[in-house]
């Protein structure tokens, strides 16, 4: 292992919790999540979300937290470590390495994209702007070359710095400050937007289920929602889980930060929603509702500029303590499999996930006519690891755990040597063998149908 990848362990519990909340904690909750509850429906479909969050999301993240703390390694050596070097099992990892690259190299343009948001508001160019102009700024900006890239850039730079810095003094620490200011800039905008006229529409929709708007498509948009939200089938909890001290209770550990995740999607729905009610727009506006709905919403009310500048900022670290997580499983598996130094993995990794992630940013503009299966880079790059590397990751996740890997070590890991008492542990063990595969089947059979 790399020297300076000794402490590589998280100080605390808070820590751990704050650091992997962040990483589930991202563009999913407040850019993703919101328009696609949007577009099924409201009320009934945060129900469904839930529930997946609760009965599915929760057992598979205390999986990957069980697999990165039993071996103590990178998603790569954690399969290796406990399959016994069975090839196998360790390209499973590597599935997971590619996964969270993918990832990342299509939600770094996002995460571009917010940055040259939170400039735009500071320095008040989206203020007083009639709806067309709004959507031509949008427009305009997302099919260029320069600025996407500068700004994609500079945020994979940012995330970069920080993984530099290590697992105490850079992930823990940042996550430590970052996440509760997120919390804050959220509850001060749910407040202003409660104080609007006409929000009560907004929350009737939000909080008030019509379950004849569900349908088929919407259940398993809530589910695939749920694992993407919280990060599940990448590895990214697995490296978390090998940071998280012996003493932690990982079932309390997973509870917390799939609360925190769920909390910040239902607040984000809280801040959008009666927000886009009491001024007439369409809550269906698909991934245009934070980029062009949003900043129409804040020309409409009084001290505008002051709430778009909140909101664009409490995006842009939700996108940043997501990058971290996945610029670490990159880096953790450079540092541990191939010795480098971290400053080195950290920048190398940059770099490369940069030159493939242009093609997504330019895919909006001079490459938007290429595309493959009727979808342009960045959507494919989506679809592949929404609808197929993260499902079928998490899948093979659920049968090396609950088929291949001792049941007796897998209830050691989570009792923490039995010191523990676990109530619920058939449960989960029901859950990880047949209710969690069995609801991943499906989601990879409807990428593949749909």
């Amino acid at each position: 292992m790399a020297s300076d990848n000794t402490s590589r362990g998280f100080t605390s519990n808070v820590g751990a919790i704050l650091a992997a909340a962040g990483g589930a904690v991202g563009l999913g909750n407040i850019w993703r999540f919101p328009y696609m509850l949007g577009q099924n429906g409201g009320g009934a479909f945060l129900l469904v979300y839930i529930l997946f969050v609760l009965l599915i999301g929760i057992p598979l993240m205390m999986t990957e937290f069980i697999i990165g703390r039993r071996s103590q390694r990178n998603v790569v050596g954690a399969y290796r470590s406990l399959s016994g070097g069975r090839k196998g099992w360790v390209l499973l990892g590597v599935f997971g390495i590619l996964a969270a690259f993918l990832i990342y190299a299509f939600y770094s343009v996002v995460a571009g994209w917010t940055l040259n948001y939170i400039v735009m508001a500071f320095s008040g160019k989206l203020a007083g702007l009639e709806p067309a102009a709004v959507a031509d700024t949008f427009s305009t900006f997302t099919q260029g070359s320069f600025w996407p890239l500068f700004y994609q850039l500079l945020f994979l730079v940012l995330t970069g710095l920080v993984i530099t810095m290590g697992v105490q003094k850079g992930i823990e620490k940042v996550g430590k400050i970052l996440m509760p200011i997120l919390f804050l800039l959220l509850i001060l905008m749910c407040v202003r937007s409660l104080t609007l006229s006409g929000s009560s529409e907004g929350m009737r929709f939000l909080f008030k289920p019509d379950f004849s708007k569900l349908t088929g498509q919407s259940v398993l948009s809530a589910l695939g929602q749920s694992f993407f939200s919280l990060s599940i089938g990448m590895g990214a909890m697995v490296t978390y889980g090998s940071y998280i001290r012996k003493e932690d209770r990982l079932f309390k550990t997973s509870i917390w930060i799939a609360l925190c995740d769920l909390l910040v999607a239902i607040l984000a729905g809280v801040v959008i929603f009666p927000a886009v009610f009491a001024f007439g727009m369409n809550p269906a506006s698909g991934p245009e509702l934070v980029y062009v709905v949003l900043p129409n919403v804040f020309n409409n009310m009084p001290a505008g500029t002051l709430f778009a500048v909140i909101f664009f900022l409490l995006l842009g670290i939700a996108a940043l303590t997501s990058t971290i997580s996945l610029l670490e499983i990159i880096v953790a598996f450079a540092v541990e499999e191939l010795h480098w130094k971290r400053s080195t993995a950290s920048a190398v990794s940059t770099l490369l996930v940069f030159a493939v992630g242009a093609f997504c940013t330019l895919s909006f503009g001079p490459l938007k006519n290429v595309t493959l299966l009727n979808r342009t880079i960045f959507d494919l790059f989506d679809l592949i690891t929404a609808s197929y590397l993260m499902p079928i990751g998490a899948l093979l996740m659920t049968i090396f755990l609950g088929w291949c890997f001792p049941k007796v070590e897998v209830k050691d890991e989570l009792s923490n040597g039995g010191t523990l008492k676990c109530k619920a542990f058939e449960l989960y063990y029901i859950i990880l063998r047949y209710i969690a595969p069995a609801a991943l089947v499906v989601i990879i059979i409807s990428g593949i149908v749909g």
